[in-house]
Parts: C-alpha cells; sequence; structure tokens
C-alpha cells in the first residue's frame, strides 16, 4: 500500500477556521456590560462571603442609626437574595450572546476498495455544526445579549429598591424605638412631679389641709406609675422588632442614646429633591429597564424571519473538498408575527406602567416633603415658643400651688399639659425623620450623598 499524502493546505486551512470557531466561541457581549459588571462588582463585597463566615457588628455601646443599618445590610437575607438575582441576571448575558450557538460535529469513514488507492485517499472526515440546531446569524445571539443586558439592569435597579425597602423598615423601627424610650423619659419625669406632689398633698391633709387633694393625688400617681409599665413594654417590643429587623435574638440589648437622635441634616432644596426624585427612583429606574429590554425583544422577534443555517466541511484524501450550507428557511410566519406582536403589546404595557408609576411615585414625594417640612414647622415652633410657656406655666403652677394660691387640680392640669407637649414634640421631631426615610426610598439616593459625585458602579455608600 502506497504512503499517506498529507492534507492540502486548503484543507488545513479550513479545518483550522472551522475548529477555531466551534471550539473557542465568543460571546458579542453587548455594549454596556462592563459598566453593569462594575456596578455589581461594587455591591458584591458584603455578600460574596458566605453568610456563617462573616463578621456582623456586635452593637455594643451607644447604637446609633448607621450602626444598625450597617448590620441590617450584611445580615439580611432579602437584601442577600435580591443581590444573587442581580448576579444570576447578568451572568445569563454571555450565555444568551454566545455565539456559535450549535455544537461542532466531527465525521470519519474509511473506504474498502479493491482499487489501488492510498489510505489517505480512502478516508474521508467531515466537520460541521450539530444538524438538530440551527446555527444562527450573529446578529440573532447579539440582539438576545441586549435583551438579557436590560434584564440584568432591571434587577439591579430591583436591588437598589430592596436595599432602600430595608433601609426604611430599619430606620423607622430605630426611630419607633427611639421615640418610646422618649416616652418613658417623659413618663418617668411626670412620675417625678407627681410623687412630689402627692407627698406635699398628704402632708397638707395631715395638718388639716384638704383630704380630697390626697386622694387625687395618689390616684394621678397610680395612673402615671401604671402609663410608664406599659411604656416600659413599648419599648421592649420595638426592640423585640429592631432585633429581628437586624437577625439578633429579640432580648438582646440595643443601647441608645440618652435623648433622641439629632435631626440629620437635608443639604439640598425642595427644587432639588424632587429633581432627584425623579431621576433616581429605583422603581421608576427599574421600570425604564424593562421597557428598553422590551423594546430589544421586539427587534429578536423580528430577526425571526432571517434564515439559519448549518454549515459543513469535508475533505476525502486528495480526491475531493467539498464545503457546503443548509438554510434553514422560517416558515412559521404565524408564530413569529404572534412572537413580534406580543412583544410590542409588553412593550406597550410597561411604557403604561411605567408612565403611571411616575406619576404615582412624584405625587407621593410631593405629599411626604409637605409632611416633612411641616414636622420641622411643628418642631421649631415647639422649641421656640410652646415648650417654654408650658414649662413656665408648671414652674408657675408648682410654685403657686405650694403657697396655697392654687388648687391641686390646677397643678395636675399643668403636669398634663408640659407633659402633652412634650411628647408632641417628640413626635413631630421623629415625624421628621421617618419621612426622610420615606423620601430617601422614593428618591432612591441617599441624603448625605446629594450635592456630592456618585462614585463609579457605587450602589449606596451606606451599603
Amino acid at each position: 500500500m502506497m504512503g499517506m499524502r498529507p492534507p492540502s493546505a486548503a484543507v488545513l486551512t479550513g479545518l483550522s477556521l472551522t475548529l477555531g470557531i466551534a471550539l473557542g466561541g465568543c460571546a458579542l457581549t453587548p455594549d454596556g456590560a462592563r459598566d453593569e459588571q462594575a456596578r455589581l462588582a461594587a455591591s458584591s463585597t458584603p455578600f460574596e462571603k458566605p453568610a456563617e463566615a462573616r463578621e456582623l457588628p456586635t452593637l455594643s455601646g451607644r447604637v446609633g442609626w448607621r450602626d444598625v443599618l450597617h448590620r441590617a445590610f450584611l445580615a439580611n437575607g432579602d437584601l442577600e437574595a435580591a443581590y444573587f438575582e442581580w448576579k444570576a441576571a447578568f451572568i445569563e448575558i454571555d450565555k444568551a450572546s454566545a455565539w456559535p450557538n450549535s455544537n461542532l460535529t466531527f465525521g470519519y469513514s474509511y473506504l474498502f476498495s479493491p482499487a489501488n488507492m492510498t489510505a489517505w485517499d480512502r478516508t474521508t472526515l467531515a466537520a460541521g455544526f450539530d444538524p438538530s440546531v440551527n446555527l444562527q446569524l450573529p446578529v440573532k445571539p447579539a440582539t438576545a445579549g441586549k435583551v438579557a443586558l436590560e434584564a440584568a439592569r432591571e434587577a439591579g435597579e430591583k436591588f437598589r429598591a430592596a436595599k432602600f425597602d430595608l433601609q426604611k423598615k430599619v430606620l423607622d423601627a430605630y426611630f419607633d424605638l427611639a421615640l418610646a424610650e422618649e416616652k418613658v423619659r417623659i413618663q418617668g419625669d411626670v412620675v417625678h412631679f407627681l410623687d412630689l406632689a402627692s407627698a406635699s398633698a398628704s402632708a397638707r391633709a395631715q395638718v388639716g389641709g384638704s383630704a380630697p387633694d390626697a386622694l387625687k393625688a395618689r390616684t394621678e400617681q397610680e395612673i402615671a406609675r401604671n402609663n410608664l409599665r406599659n411604656l416600659d413594654a413599648e419599648v421592649r417590643s420595638a426592640k423585640a422588632r429592631l432585633n429581628g429587623l437586624l437577625a439578633r435574638n429579640a432580648r438582646d440589648p440595643l443601647n441608645l442614646a440618652p435623648q433622641l437622635p439629632a435631626p440629620r441634616p437635608v443639604p439640598a432644596n425642595d427644587a432639588r429633591l424632587i429633581a432627584v426624585a425623579v431621576d433616581r427612583n429605583p422603581e421608576l429606574a427599574a421600570l425604564a429597564r424593562q421597557v428598553a429590554g422590551r423594546k430589544d425583544a421586539i427587534d429578536l422577534a423580528s430577526l425571526g424571519y432571517l434564515p439559519d443555517v448549518i454549515p459543513s466541511f469535508s475533505v476525502t484524501g486528495s480526491i475531493s473538498q467539498t464545503l457546503g450550507a443548509m438554510a434553514m428557511l422560517p416558515t412559521t410566519l404565524p408564530q413569529i408575527r404572534a412572537t413580534i406582536d406580543n412583544a410590542a403589546a409588553l412593550e406597550r404595557s410597561s411604557e403604561a406602567l411605567l408612565r403611571q408609576t411616575g406619576k404615582d411615585r412624584a405625587a407621593s414625594f410631593v405629599a411626604n416633603l409637605y409632611l416633612m417640612r411641616n414636622a420641622e414647622r411643628q418642631v421649631a415652633l415647639y422649641r421656640r415658643s410652646i415648650t417654654p410657656l408650658a414649662q413656665q406655666t408648671l414652674a408657675s403652677s408648682q410654685q403657686a400651688y405650694a403657697a396655697g394660691q392654687s388648687s391641686f387640680v390646677d397643678l395636675i392640669d399643668s403636669i398634663r399639659t408640659y407633659d402633652a407637649i412634650r411628647l408632641l414634640a417628640a413626635e413631630a421631631r421623629i415625624e421628621r425623620e421617618k419621612r426622610l426615610t420615606e423620601l430617601e426610598a422614593l428618591a432612591g439616593v441617599d441624603v448625605e450623598t446629594l450635592g456630592k459625585p456618585e462614585a463609579a458602579g457605587a450602589v449606596e455608600a451606606r451599603l
């Protein structure tokens, strides 16, 4: 038998090209994927380490609102799940835009014949793509990659929305606890005032004074102490709720400062706040990405009219080399048209939802902004005039009662008025902070970052 002749240069070139395309493959990644990857990487640090390996802050000593937020972001499972949903959606980009989308097949056959032929000429090598999977034109996976990118961006905005939703829950629970503790402090002062008044009324009754005043004093004293115990229970309940959000035991200690938290500054005017709310709302941003993705889905569905191909190549020794292709012409035209119409209908649905949600969120933002400014007005009014006046009235009533110039009922009314005004002032301060938290959630931005350049790829500075 004669020696085998080596394949020609053309054959080697063809085989090398086919192998390079099929085995190497590529992802027709759309523009913008790198930026989305950077945003994902910037938010990955708290979540990539397994939950059991993370070191959570212990929250010892005085606990501020930043402390509880930091622990909540590290410990909350819903936020972690939203991050991995985002990561999974981003990974889908390479999957959707991968090309070629069909596996390579190799064929080998050997001819048994009495003819005088070399072993090479008896050999047929064939290469092609899997005939059961149509090889798509590159434009199709490229467009599918755009759809996947918008889905990843939408998932990123949902992650940001989850972050602000958690932030609102945690801060609301923190401020509820702070208010509950302030109520205890106020009620403790009331008990102290009534203890003094009761002692004075009892002393007067023993030297011939009014016995009913002593009884009233004892009654008011017991009521005040019962209210104090009720407020103690409210504090324990508020601590349990906040500990639950922080993945702590419900009875773990939480030591807040012995006064209400200082008001957080808002370094922007109302016009700037409203402009930011329109630009950065995470729910609106997610819907906008959904609209963009469905526009790309229409383009992808329209590409169904283009044929797919199945190329093949074979060589039989030095006798023949063939290059062929099968074109898969689309015949399911009604299905293609239905897919396009469906994508168009979904796009219109998303556009309508985006339009309505934008109006709703804008209205909610302005309404909460009004309420926050009104709470600020009330805080200033109580601090400037109402609280000092109530304090002076109480001091005057105490002096008049001690001098026997007023009744015990007048003293009790003054104590109650001062108690009610202090409580209203505290509630107004907490209302302002909770409205600010609501504005942050609606705007999708932390107020501290307004006026500062946003770090590239960072979701939010507090995370």
